[in-house]
């Protein structure tokens, strides 16, 4: 039986994702184990931060959490790569010391100049009633590539620079017009001159093609063998079929993503970690039940998360745990027959918060002790608790029985 784990965040993102899959990787490693990270959903909007035993911090968004600690990274299928972004990540990394080892589908989309000018310029002219988008283009990108004459993935890139002008020419000619249209989008001066500046193009194809060189196409049916971890992106509460539309992401964040790469792989067993933290965040626009004015503890600390142009100040509220072990239950009920899934619960965060913590049960709030607050979520979630995190490194994870999984 052919196995994997998986990182899944339980609430709006930010609830500890990298830390763990970070702490994962290094686990296996240090035990002799291949790692290899699955991105397999959401793309360069992702902020998952981990920071080494040494003190050595980055925020990832194309290469996997594992990383820093000496894991390969896979982008499947469903993930969408942003060149311009890419680029200055791996240089960063490359600074930090790093050599990351980068596997892709041919079949990931990828982001364009256009597709982010337009993401912006919707954002701005929502005003009040953005949807809190980051504005790296990634919902445009996969509305661009439900239609096959306009559609870019990273295996077109093997194309060239004179096979990338075309298409970039094509997007921007005939996408382009017919899109803003579709939007009722009256692009203003600076956005025209934007569109048309051939320079955009060069500094695309740069990009994209530095991206190329920079990884090896693999689909999932070849992935390589060893320790397997899928690194969700976003949270289950901004999935795009169960959460609160608009105000979600244009991807499945659960389960149901990961599972045309677990069949094409040939993986029948999962080992999965729902992820939150013990409070609950939420960047960007939207509802978020019993909001706070600000931070729940005056410990909590948010380095990555800083005030966006688009999605504003990250927002704050004490954990429900009816709304946590609801979106928990409907997420596994979307695993089919022929895949085994072993579910569990990770707490991050827990040093932030004080002597007590206030959670919602039944839309009651009561407070329990810090300590308590770990194994009661995942009783009220009806999951094992398999790891609580009390500070940002790897070495602050403490995972509980049978945390490995078994090969």
């Amino acid at each position: 039986m052919s196995t994997a784990e998986a990182v899944i965040g339980a609430g709006y993102g930010d609830e500890g994702k990298g830390l763990l899959t970070d702490a994962l990787a290094a686990r296996a490693i240090a035990a002799g184990e291949t790692v290899v990270v699955l991105r397999c959903n959401g793309g360069a909007q992702a902020g998952h931060t981990v920071v080494t035993p040494e003190g050595l911090r980055h925020v990832f968004s194309h290469f996997g959490a594992g990383t820093l600690a000496g894991a390969a990274s896979w982008l499947g299928p469903d993930f969408v790569a942003n060149p311009a972004l890419f680029v200055p990540e791996l240089a960063a990394l490359r600074r930090l010391g790093a050599a990351p080892r980068l596997l892709a589908d041919p079949r990931a989309a990828v982001t364009t100049p256009c597709d982010m000018l337009v993401n912006q310029a919707l954002e701005q002219a929502r005003g009040a009633a953005r949807h809190g988008s980051v504005g790296v283009g990634f919902g445009e990108t996969i509305e661009r590539g439900l239609f096959p004459e306009f559609r870019l993935s990273i295996g077109d890139l093997a194309e060239g620079r004179d096979g990338l002008r075309a298409r970039l020419e094509t997007i921007r000619r005939d996408w382009m017009p017919r899109r803003l249209a579709a939007l009722g989008l009256a692009p203003d001066a600076t956005l025209m001159a934007l569109l048309q500046d051939d320079a955009l193009i060069e500094a695309f194809c740069d990009d994209a093609l530095a991206m190329l060189g920079a990884l090896t196409l693999c689909p999932a049916a070849a992935l390589p063998s060893g320790t397997r971890i899928f690194e969700g992106a976003q949270g289950l509460l901004l999935d795009a079929e169960r959460g609160a539309f608009p105000h979600v992401t244009r991807s499945r964040t659960g389960l149901a993503g990961l599972l045309p790469v677990l069949r094409a792989a040939g993986i029948t067993r999962l080992r999965v970690t729902y992820a939150t933290r013990a409070y609950v965040t939420r960047h960007g626009a939207g509802p978020l039940a019993h909001a706070l004015d600000g931070p729940p503890a005056p410990g909590v600390v948010d380095r990555t998360n800083r005030p966006h142009p688009f999605q504003g100040s990250l927002r704050f509220a004490p954990l429900d745990l009816d709304i946590l072990r609801d979106a928990i239950r409907a997420d596994l009920g979307d695993a089919p027959d022929w895949l085994t899934v072993e579910p569990g619960l990770a707490v991050t965060c827990l040093d932030q918060m004080d002597a007590t913590i206030g959670v919602f049960v039944g839309g009651s709030e009561s407070r329990l002790v810090r300590e308590a607050l770990p194994p009661a979520v995942a009783a009220h979630c009806g999951l094992k608790l398999r790891a609580v995190a009390s500070g940002e490194r790897r070495s602050r994870v403490q995972f509980h029985a049978a945390a490995a999984l078994a090969a």
